[in-house]
């Protein structure tokens, strides 16, 4: 059976089952939930589906994502108790949205790439924002990096950019010279690092945050697998030591070094053959 041949699910299941657990005979806590208090279990079920879409694997992203859809249930329940909209129209107004947003796919404009579709997509959103802000689809409640890889990707959308990425590395050089004079200025003042240091290292993480958009990688994901790495080498080096009967505290500079090489060593080794 193809996609298209599957029956339609039942989010109507969802809508009942918020309603019933805000029901006076319900659940006590999701009665007692407002708008505010939901928040926060978003923003935590999001960052859970993240995580399983960096662990790999289908059966945990189908239960994440199963949370996050239910926070936007609730969410919208909220907003019908209040008389303000509803699920429905929630639906309604993003179909439209994506429709007039493809008119290379509903309507007769030509597109061929995907950087083409993006580019067209933020003039756009550009055309239709009645003189806001390009940047006012940016929340500031992103992680950092995220906000900056989609602040690039949107002034880039208009031909705010680098011309390629050979241009970006460029500028990534000249940020951390900046970050390294800073940091001697600090120091040859007998200052530690202040202000000066974060605003230049803001710059640097900017750019390579706009570099990484340049060589089509997610920054955010690509350092989520690089802190998931560094992780399990870690936790390996722990268990090295805890081997021996030592403590990563008992060791010098020269061990831990000697033993992470080690680490890294033997997870570029391929397995045996049996």
């Amino acid at each position: 059976m193809s996609t298209n041949d599957k029956p339609a699910p039942d989010i109507g299941k969802l809508r009942r089952l918020v309603a019933r657990l805000r029901a006076p005979d319900g659940c006590p806590w999701d009665r007692e939930q407002k708008l505010s208090d939901l928040r926060a279990y978003l923003l935590e079920e999001a960052h859970e589906v993240a995580a399983a879409i960096d662990e790999g694997g289908w059966s945990g992203l189908r239960g994440e994502l199963g949370d996050l859809l239910f926070q936007v249930v609730f969410i919208a329940a909220l907003a019908e108790e209040a008389g303000a909209f509803g699920l429905g129209e929630v639906i309604d107004g993003v179909h439209a949205k994506m429709i007039e947003r493809h008119p290379h796919v509903f309507g007769d404009q030509e597109l061929d790439t995907a950087d083409a579709v993006r580019k067209s997509w933020e003039r756009r959103k550009l055309s239709a924002a009645g003189g806001e802000s390009l940047l006012r689809g940016v929340p500031p409640s992103l992680p950092a990096l995220t906000g900056a890889y989609r602040i690039s990707q949107k002034v880039a959308g208009v031909g705010f950019d680098w011309p390629d990425a050979g241009a970006v590395v460029d500028k990534v050089r000249e940020e951390l010279t900046e970050v390294e004079t800073a940091a001697r200025s600090a120091a040859g003042d007998g200052q530690p690092p202040g202000a000066a240091v974060a605003e230049e290292i803001g710059d640097l993480l900017f750019a390579v945050a706009s570099l990484a958009r340049h060589l089509k990688i997610d920054p955010e994901a690509a350092l989520a697998r690089g802190n998931l790495k560094f992780r399990r080498r870690f936790q390996a080096l722990e268990a090295a030591f805890a081997h021996r009967g030592r403590s990563l505290a008992e060791a010098d500079s020269e061990e831990l070094e000697a033993e992470w090489e080690a680490v890294k060593g033997r997870e570029r080794r391929p397995d045996p053959v049996p």
